[in-house]
């Protein structure tokens, strides 16, 4: 009782400076996040002699949508947007069904060799083979050319399963005795009561794999044929030929297009994470925060 007429008496005696103070360093950064991106979205909208001669801030200036038509009429566009979002599906789903059965055994301290499977996890996230050892794998397993190799090699982030085992640590033991109590072996407990509880853990790791998932062209320049290509991979090619088509053209509307035909690229590419976010927000700081109080 003490402690929390405490606490309030400590927030009536906050001086009013301090909360405008705070107001306006979030209002800062706000704007630091969100001015950029209104003006990507303007200069996607605009036309080319609107960018040529600078007037274009923070809304479209003759409005069009050709920049938008140049990547939609790309071959292979819708294709290689299904690819992706195929990929980040499926990833996703194998990765926290990977990362959910390796952590719940690694947060059991009292299992045998969970010391040095844990050593081996955090010195794999430091050090890892290099690049040609790693296509030298994936070519033996014979996953080049196929779907599999853009999912299997990332079904376990290091980062994310050390988050993951931490949030098992920290759900009380009493829950797993009454479960056992009531019959349950180790695989019941896991799905029918530690992973209801948690929901915050799970959004907050599938959000980080899906935007990886999403995000990731390099690897898809390595290992798939063209067919296969992920959005990402395809919009860098068409960033990649529209400056080469504006270098050519110099400063005129040919580079014009390809400042508009970048900013399309932009809003294009990470519009959907976007849409996704909100529907994760409510999860995500209480996922970081429960996954990293205990050690």
């Amino acid at each position: 009782m003490k402690t929390a007429v405490h606490k309030h008496h400590v927030l009536e005696s906050r001086s009013p400076l301090l909360d405008i103070l705070i107001y306006a360093v979030m209002v800062l950064m706000l704007l630091a996040c969100v001015l950029p991106f209104l003006y990507i979205i303007a200069m996607s909208f605009s036309s080319s002699e609107a960018i040529l001669n600078g007037r274009v801030s923070l809304f479209p200036v003759g409005f069009n949508v050709e920049s938008y038509q140049q990547i939609f009429a790309y071959p292979n566009f819708f294709r290689a947007y299904r690819n992706t979002i195929f990929y980040t599906a499926a990833g996703t789903a194998i990765a926290l069904s990977m990362m959910v059965l390796f952590a719940y055994p690694l947060s059991k301290t009292h299992l045998k060799g969970q010391k040095f499977v844990m050593k081996l996890v955090v010195f794999s996230m430091f050090f890892s083979g290099g690049l040609i050892p790693n296509y030298l794998l994936i070519s033996s397993l014979g996953l080049t050319g196929t779907v599999y190799a853009m999912i299997l090699p990332f079904a376990i982030n290091q980062f994310n399963l050390i988050l993951l085992i931490n949030f098992f640590k920290s759900l009380p033991e009493e829950l797993e005795d009454a479960a056992r109590i009531d019959g349950l072996n180790y695989f019941g407990i896991l799905i029918r009561v530690l992973l209801p509880l948690s929901t915050a853990a799970l959004a907050t790791i599938g959000l980080y794999t899906a935007v990886f998932f999403w995000n990731d062209w390099f690897y898809g320049l390595i290992y798939l044929k063209s067919e296969l290509y992920p959005v990402m991979l395809l919009l860098r090619n068409i960033v990649n030929g529209t400056t080469m088509v504006g270098e050519a053209g110099g400063v005129g509307e040919r580079a014009s297009i390809a400042i508009a035909v970048k900013s399309a690229v932009i809003i294009t590419s990470t519009l959907p994470i976007i849409l996704l976010y909100p529907f994760l927000q409510k999860y995500f700081v209480k996922g970081m925060m429960v996954g990293a109080v205990k050690g």
